[in-house]
């Protein structure tokens, strides 16, 4: 059982302080966001991001483990009702749990200095779940960072969040990049830039059969409804679609990102390629 002292008022400046973090002037104004559910909860806890948490009794019973790392890297934690939480909350069906966190984001010189071989670039990427499960598939594809330009969505908007499903936590991501200077580092870097468009000259399975692939690669991923720009476009080593050999019309952009991040993976770990 968890000890239950004063549950936290709903008219606490505590619960209005975390309130105001699901608008971004507030989030950068404090370099603070939200981080909701017991998944994303434990990653900040691990990470050392939490600052601050909120739990409803049922959920600091369930999640006791969280609840006592929480308190033992020093976070303050408050026992609340579930109005409070919903309060709080971003999502229709509140876990239970919110947290506080700091700011993540990593600078992109740090990013370069660490020789990246694998790096997703969002370019003009306005919806904020696409721009969370492409770095959800990053993740899972063992890029060393992803990259957000300044035309992109805010990467601490609530439901890119919750879009990452923890990933968020888990790898380099900068923000605020022009896309020409981030492609411009890159290719300094001695990376190689892919441009994923459904309109593309090159085809990926091309690239594959043509051994092109497994040196470090960054690819750049366009706006979900009109894709890259022309000027973007002329900035790539390549710009590449997915073949498509059924009917379907066109991909999304998460599922092309992970197509296209899986491939440069596979053939990186490849003889030959830059991680075998």
């Amino acid at each position: 059982m968890v000890a239950a002292p004063e549950l936290i008022s709903p008219k606490s400046s505590r619960v209005s302080a975390a309130r105001r973090l699901g608008k971004r002037n507030f989030r950068g104004k404090e370099r603070l966001f939200l981080a909701e559910g017991p998944q994303a909860v434990r990653e900040a806890v691990a990470h050392g991001a939490l600052v601050e948490m909120f739990a409803t009794l049922d959920a600091a019973e369930r999640y006791a483990d969280i609840v006592a790392d929480a308190r033992a890297i020093d976070a303050r934690v408050h026992l609340a009702h579930e109005d409070v939480i919903a309060d709080i909350s971003t999502t229709v069906t509140p876990q239970g749990l919110v947290g506080v966190c700091r700011f993540l984001d990593t600078p992109f010189e740090e990013i370069l200095a660490a020789r990246p071989k694998l790096v997703a670039v969002l370019a003009h990427v306005r919806d904020p779940g696409n721009a969370g499960t492409v770095l959800r598939c990053a993740d899972a594809a063992g890029a060393e960072a992803v990259v957000l330009t300044d035309a992109s969505v805010d990467l601490y908007n609530p439901k890119a969040v919750r879009a990452s499903v923890g990933s968020l936590f888990h790898l380099p991501v900068a923000v605020g990049v022009p896309v020409e200077q981030a492609v411009a580092k890159l290719k300094e870097a001695g990376v190689r830039i892919l441009a994923a468009d459904g309109a593309g000259d090159d085809d990926l399975d091309d690239e594959l059969d043509k051994g092109t692939m497994g040196t470090p690669t960054a690819w750049v991923f366009g706006n979900e409804a009109w894709g890259l720009p022309e000027e973007t476009r002329a900035l790539a080593d390549a710009v590449v679609r997915v073949p498509i050999h059924g009917k379907a019309e066109s991909l999304n952009l998460a599922t092309a990102a992970a197509v296209c991040l899986y491939a440069s993976a596979r053939a990186q770990r490849a003889p030959g390629g830059c991680r075998h």
